[in-house]
């Protein structure tokens, strides 16, 4: 059935009988734990969501709250701050091992990779601004002040960013609109990355074709990511409760 039928046939391609190289060491781990640290973000920042409000009057109230009234809402907070912490650990040892191991002579995987990275940090600035302390407010103007430095359109470009003439209410709201939808098109993306990936295989250590020393993906692969998943795990939790 998993072979015939059109949901579980991708689901198969992907994780149980996908070919993959024997060889591949732990530093192949990070991108199934990409994958778990993106769940985890998504599925605490919908929780946090629930409880937040970004207006610039009761924002940082309303972070006070989830951590004090809100039924385990500290621990929903501190999970989704240290899970972003954990989340680009993974990111950068991922890209340090794409560039040690060349894989970035799969062209597509590697630039849909790219702009993957790009907009998590995307993500990651807007979702900083988020509680209107004062390193948030800081945090927004320092960065979208960058872009005053383009010559002519610089200005006008930083002030049509905030929605006004400083980072105000229009900044935080809109903020908030986009930290909550870029984790879905992260989510979208991450699927793309797949499938070129899966269209050329994974690279491996030595370098070299490894058409013909190739093994099933499960149980081997799986079994080795649920391992990766429990130190990860571990640690964020180390982190979080610790």
């Amino acid at each position: 059935m998993r072979k015939s039928h059109p949901l579980l046939k991708i689901v198969n391609h992907s994780f149980i009988d996908l070919p993959t190289p024997s060889n591949i060491s732990s530093w192949w781990n990070f991108g199934s734990l990409l994958g778990i640290c993106l769940m985890i973000q998504i599925i605490t920042g919908l929780f946090l969501a629930m409880h937040y409000t970004s207006d610039t009057a009761t924002a940082f109230s309303s972070v006070t709250h989830i951590c004090r009234d809100v039924n385990y809402g500290w621990l929903i907070r501190y999970i989704h701050a240290n899970g972003a912490s954990m989340f680009f650990i993974c990111l950068f040892i991922h890209v340090g091992r794409g560039i040690y191991y060349g894989s970035y002579m799969l062209n597509e995987t590697w630039n849909i990779g790219i702009i993957l990275l790009l907009t998590t940090m995307a993500t990651a600035f807007v979702g900083y601004v988020l509680p209107w302390g004062q390193m948030s407010f800081w945090g927004a103007t320092v960065i979208t002040n960058l872009l005053s430095a383009i010559p002519y359109i610089g200005t006008t470009l930083v002030e049509w960013i905030w929605g006004g003439f400083s980072v105000d209410k229009a900044t935080l709201t809109r903020f908030f609109a986009f930290h909550f939808i870029l984790p879905f098109i992260i989510t979208a993306m991450v699927l793309v990355h797949l499938l070129f990936l899966h269209e050329t295989g994974s690279n491996n250590p030595s370098g070299l074709n490894s058409d013909s020393d190739k093994i099933p993906f499960h149980p081997y692969y799986t079994f080795k990511d649920l391992l990766g998943i429990l130190l990860l795990l571990m640690v964020l939790m180390i982190l979080v409760l610790f």
